[in-house]
């Protein structure tokens, strides 16, 4: 199991963050990983993770489909890994109803019919084999209509590799099958290895539609690592983010990660969080997580307690696990417990 370094979105102690992700290559982890939600973007976090490092990958974990059209995509992902050498990995999702049309201002529509598109165009805008043309329910290439002056085109620079990575973040029954199917890895967030019930049948799915099996496939779950003697403390540090997405990052009928906490047999806790959450209750919906679904998702407490349960992410089928850490020293610990 190969280790990845979250950066999450960019801070103002930017010091900081180069120091920890030279490190991570230092150590010999795979790759680093940027985010964006609505505050920092994830592709100029990247650039700038890729200028300050000669070795290790860097993935968008990830960048919003919706924000940009596919060919910009290829475009960023073709640069980056032009100018890296060929170390950039490409992290893309659909994000959620809220961000994408609250902040984006694009219909949200149908994720799974544009991600299929998405990644089609992206490869064929790489694999750069003739002019691009695509007419698909959401990306219509060269655009019929308009002004009628659109014309097929290819890309003008050759890319280092004509196949670049593409990992999808998904966390849905249906939309993991489809990442086992079409991607190259996957990258799920509140990832449990204590269930993978919940994810072997999507899998599954996705890799005999796909005509292929596990092999080569990477399995990139994130998780936040916290460590501490005192488990409730560690806790109190996961809690918030947990009840901020099973609560309130989407609506009262369409969150996906409330529905996720009810597929791992938490129904009564994220029914409880999101009521709270929803009346503007956060404490207290805070206070509603369960310690049991922090240790389940996270890596929390003294060092020998997260050496005994990083085990089952190592059994689970894990190939890269993204660790959170906001030090170094937790960093080098994850490295010396992996290897």
């Amino acid at each position: 199991m190969r280790l990845g370094l979250n950066s999450g979105g960019w801070s103002t102690n930017n010091a900081d963050l180069i120091a920890r992700a030279q490190e991570a290559e230092r150590l010999g982890y795979h790759s680093l990983w940027t985010a964006e939600v609505y505050g920092t973007d994830a592709v100029t976090t990247a650039a700038w993770l890729l200028a300050n490092t000669s070795r290790i990958n860097v993935g968008t974990g990830i960048m919003q489909m919706t924000a940009r059209v596919p060919t910009v995509t290829a475009m960023s992902a073709m640069t980056l890994d032009m100018l890296s050498g060929g170390r950039f990995l490409i992290g893309i999702g659909a994000s959620g109803p809220q961000v994408v049309e609250g902040w984006h201002g694009v219909a949200y529509g149908q994720p799974l019919k544009r991600t299929r598109e998405y990644i089609e165009i992206m490869r064929a805008v790489l694999a750069r084999e003739k002019p691009l043309e695509h007419h698909g329910d959401h990306y219509d290439v060269p655009l019929r209509g308009g002004t009628g002056l659109g014309k097929p085109l290819m890309l003008i620079n050759r890319p280092v590799r004509a196949q670049i990575p593409i990992y999808i973040a998904a966390i849905g029954p249906q939309n993991v099958a489809m990442t086992a199917e079409i991607a190259d890895g996957w990258l799920p967030i509140f990832f449990s290895p204590f269930r993978m019930s919940v994810w072997n049948e999507s899998l599954a799915k996705g890799f005999a539609k796909g005509g292929k099996d596990a092999a080569g496939f990477d399995i990139s779950p994130s998780v936040s690592v916290v460590v501490g003697d005192d488990l409730d403390k560690c806790r109190a540090q996961i809690k918030p983010g947990l009840a901020f997405y099973i609560g309130g990052m989407g609506a009262r009928d369409k969150n996906f990660y409330n529905d996720l906490a009810r597929r791992y047999g938490y129904e009564d806790a994220a029914r409880r969080i999101q009521d709270l959450f929803l009346s503007r209750k956060r404490d207290e919906a805070t206070a509603a997580v369960p310690d049991e679904l922090v240790d389940e998702v996270a890596l929390i407490g003294p060092r020998e307690r997260i050496k005994e349960r990083l085990q089952a992410w190592k059994e689970s089928g894990v190939t890269t696990l993204r660790i959170s850490a906001a030090s170094i020293d937790t960093v080098r610990m994850m490295a010396e417990l992996a290897a």
